[in-house]
């Protein structure tokens, strides 16, 4: 009998020992459930890029899921709004243009504020980036670009979002973050997986990219690790770096280059009352005023220089005259070979595929040659552009304004001279120069690519996501600690009536 007790003591005892431990696992279990099985639920993050070029503004507004890759947001645009008039490099002068130009800016700004979630204002990053037109004028006058971008400062900061720079930016950095933006559109970065997951591709090769603007022409590629040099940056997106060759000439940009071509024509001319233009098509004429050519830090004053000059063109196309006053404006001479371009810049040999945009891509259209072309049938193309009547070309090209069409000779030469001469683009690395405006309907520029980067640096919101709610993680807590003191009550009775 006394040993049929002591058994079933021992079996009581044991029970509860293991209701106990049971309890004590269950209060630890929850509590690490409900700390490491948590999630996080990220809000969309919005950032807004104002893009201030020689001729325009652009007002840019993009969005990313919170959630990043590697520290890099997966960016999308969502608004391009185009500010009305001229560039900021041109305020300051005549104030009912400035009028004008803030107006402008307030309504493209009305319409991206519309656009984002008033939720979000407060933590939408803006960024203002002026380019070569303000780069220009702070050689030329640094207080009028030094008012300029305080006025804009004013402003930005005034609107309900979150104000973080207005500066004008480098010629190398606008290249670069140009690289970004068509490698990034190219999915050259991430692509989805069978998972829909970001993953790096296969090989991730990488596209060069040229840009031409109205003052500046960019350049930029991705080079082996290693290489080192004042044109070499180095950059990381999504978790991977990256090692990118990236100039800028100043004074190169289609409107630059058109001046420094009128420069050299009316120079040689000797009555400014009939000057004949081998750049411009038979039967087309036109009156400028001196100041629209020599009103710039690219090109020099004659002497006896009079702003107010009436200089009338009339058209006399040659294109090998125009080629050859086109070429003057390069410096080949000072560095020559495989590794330079011209103006005495070194440049490591271009390789792979290439994307031209911008003004690339508007002169390329004009002579039929967008997309992919043999580098003799484009320079062709420039040749029978530049010998076609006038009448003919207004005919054929009527989607084209008459301000830009005059412009495509001279143009179609300069663009076929920096890329063969400059660049040393030849008949086989010709065919990878590919000439688009956008990709997946997205404008190519250098404003997403600095977005993409500053992504790195701005904090996402998240709301955190818990496995349990909270009244229901307190009461399976107070359940399994109310069970185990209940436990070892019960197990200190048992063990006080056994022992006595």
């Amino acid at each position: 009998m006394a040993s049929k007790r002591e058994r079933g003591c021992k079996c009581r005892t044991a029970a509860v020992l293991l209701l106990l431990l049971a309890s004590i696992a269950a209060i630890i279990a929850v509590a690490i459930i409900q700390d490491t099985w948590k999630s996080h639920e990220y809000t969309l993050e919005y950032g807004i890029v104002i893009d201030s070029g020689s001729s325009r503004s652009n007002v840019y507004l993009y969005k990313w899921p919170g959630e990043k890759q590697n520290d890099t947001g997966v960016v999308t645009e969502v608004q391009n709004c185009r500010v009305a008039g001229d560039g900021i490099s041109e305020m300051k002068v005549d104030p009912d243009k400035d009028d004008a130009s803030w107006k402008a800016f307030k309504a493209c700004m009305d319409n991206i504020t519309k656009a984002i979630p008033a939720g979000k204002h407060k933590n939408t990053p803006i960024f203002l980036g002026a380019t070569a037109g303000m780069r220009l004028l702070h050689e030329q006058n640094e207080q009028r670009s030094n008012e300029i971008l305080a006025s804009l400062r004013s402003y930005l900061e005034s609107l309900p979002f979150m104000f973080q720079n207005a500066s004008i930016i480098t010629g190398e950095e606008e290249g670069l973050y140009g690289w970004i933006t068509v490698n990034y559109l190219m999915g050259n970065f991430l692509e989805k997986n069978l998972w829909n997951a970001y993953v790096r591709p296969d090989g991730a090769k990488t596209v060069g990219s040229m840009d031409l603007g109205g003052a500046s022409t960019q350049i930029a590629f991705a080079v082996p690790d290693g290489t080192r040099g004042s044109d070499y940056m180095p950059v990381k997106l999504y978790g991977y770096p990256y090692n990118v060759y990236t100039h800028s000439f100043l004074c190169y940009g289609k409107n630059e280059v058109e001046k420094k071509v009128l420069d050299k024509i009316v120079k040689a001319s000797q009555d400014l009352t009939y000057v004949p233009n081998p750049c411009y098509a038979e039967g087309f004429s036109i009156t400028v005023k001196a100041s629209s050519i020599y009103e710039t830090q690219c090109t020099e004053k004659p002497a006896n220089y009079n702003p107010d000059q009436d200089i009338f063109m009339v058209g006399a196309p040659d294109s090998d005259k125009c080629r050859s006053i086109v070429k003057s404006i390069f410096d080949f001479k000072s560095c020559s070979g495989a590794n330079c371009s011209f103006n005495g810049v070194q440049q490591p040999p271009v390789t792979g595929e290439f994307m031209a945009y911008a003004g690339f891509f508007y002169t390329a259209r004009a002579l039929g040659q967008n997309r992919t072309s043999e580098l003799d049938v484009f320079k062709a193309a420039v040749d029978e552009f530049c010998n076609t009547h006038w009448t003919v070309l207004k005919a054929e090209k009527d989607w084209i304004s008459d301000r830009f069409l005059k412009t495509y000779c001279y143009a179609g030469h300069y663009v076929f001279t920096l890329l063969a001469d400059g660049y040393k683009f030849d008949k086989e690395t010709w065919r990878n120069i590919a000439f688009q405006k956008e990709v997946k309907e997205t404008s190519v520029g250098w404003s997403l690519g600095y977005m993409l980067s500053m992504s790195n640096m701005i904090p996402s919101e998240a709301k955190e996501i818990l496995p349990m709610a909270n009244p229901v993680f307190a009461g399976l807590i107070f359940l399994f600690s109310a069970l185990t003191i209940i436990t070892v009550v019960f197990l200190f009775i048992v063990l006080v009536r056994t022992c006595y």
